[in-house]
């Protein structure tokens, strides 16, 4: 109980900042922290990650979310999570998590690459194009659903920064936009992993309540933060997760 606490409120800090990661934490967490199998930890991160973005959105909501582009990418998402998790099924868990690093890798070098904000097609500014967006934001979409459903992740360490390189968001209105996809995109891969899972209350609730009262406090402290520094936040903390995933699952 004491790690699932602990590790719970690390997910819910990095959900309210960086608008995503948490099942980068949460999956890798509930497996060699908490010594759930990949198959509970996986809808586990799932329900725990969904409830703890919806927490985190609410402080958002007055910001502005991109909602054109949660409705194209939330739509796309959602068959594509399915697709993942039939796929996942197939594959020996130690290549699912050795995968989830190696994305993790990929992601935070994108991230630290992007050096200055600009707007894109499928920002709310005057270089909006909705005939633009829309293709990136569905190709977005399919992505990172399918990715959601075999990784049991709620994709937003992709989703972040997918919005801000491909899609043109700024950085603070991307990590809400993210959070409500995030919402979506958790719930049907819960759905797609939730035949034969059978939710340990005890453990789970351990490890969401801290999630969601830790992404509250946290949502409303990043405001204060610049886009900038989130950014390298975000990728500092997927390259060390990624190590620990890494180094855990080759000792295994």
């Amino acid at each position: 109980m004491i790690p699932a606490l602990g590790l719970g409120l690390v997910v819910g800090i990095v959900l309210g900042v960086v608008g995503g990661g948490g099942s980068i934490i949460a999956v890798p967490a509930l497996v060699y922290g908490v010594g759930m199998s990949p198959a509970q930890a996986i809808p586990t991160s799932l329900l725990v990650v969904g409830v703890s973005s919806l927490a985190a959105l609410l402080p958002r909501v007055r910001e502005g979310l991109n909602w054109p582009v949660i409705a194209l990418v939330g739509a796309a998402g959602i068959p594509a999570a399915w697709g993942g998790a039939a796929v996942g099924w197939l594959l020996d868990p130690n290549i699912l998590m050795l995968a989830f690093a190696v994305i993790m890798v990929a992601a935070g070098i994108r991230m630290l690459s992007r050096s200055r904000e600009t707007e894109g097609s499928c920002s709310t500014g005057p270089h909006r194009s909705f005939r633009s967006c829309a293709p990136k934001a569905v190709g977005v979409g399919l992505l990172v659903g399918f990715l959601t459903g075999l990784l049991g992740v709620g994709g937003g360490f992709l989703i972040t920064p997918a919005l801000t390189i491909f899609l043109g968001l700024r950085m603070k209105q991307a990590v809400g936009t993210s959070l409500a996809i995030i919402v979506i995109n958790s719930a049907a891969g819960f759905s797609a992993h939730a035949a034969g899972y059978t939710i340990d209350w005890a453990t789970t609730m351990a490890f969401a309540v801290p999630a969601i009262l830790g992404s509250l406090v946290a949502a409303r402290l990043a405001g204060r933060l610049k886009d900038k520094h989130i950014r390298i936040s975000f990728a500092v903390l997927i390259f060390a997760v990624a190590v620990w995933v890494t180094a855990g699952t080759v000792t295994a």
